[in-house]
């Protein structure tokens, strides 16, 4: 598998990767800057690419999402 391949990234990844993507192209960064800083998230929140066998899955963690929705300027509840 080449480097960059994404062959080993779930569905759910990818469509993951694709939201992040446009959000960072809405903001103005270019096509191939938010498309990396899209698949870094990913990899930072899923762990990489799955890959199948029974008893691999580990938990994911949306720190890196929450904390983009907290500088974008999401109002807190209170």
């Amino acid at each position: 598998m080449a480097r960059g391949s994404k062959s080993k990234y779930t569905g759910k990844q990818k469509r993951q990767a694709e939201h992040i993507d446009e959000g960072y192209k809405k903001r103005g960064t270019s096509k191939r800057e938010a498309e990396r800083r899209a698949w870094a998230t990913v990899n930072k929140e899923t762990g990489g690419g799955k890959k199948s066998g029974s008893g691999r899955g580990k938990k994911e963690s949306k720190a890196s999402s929450r904390k983009g929705g907290k500088k974008g300027g999401r109002k807190k509840k209170r």
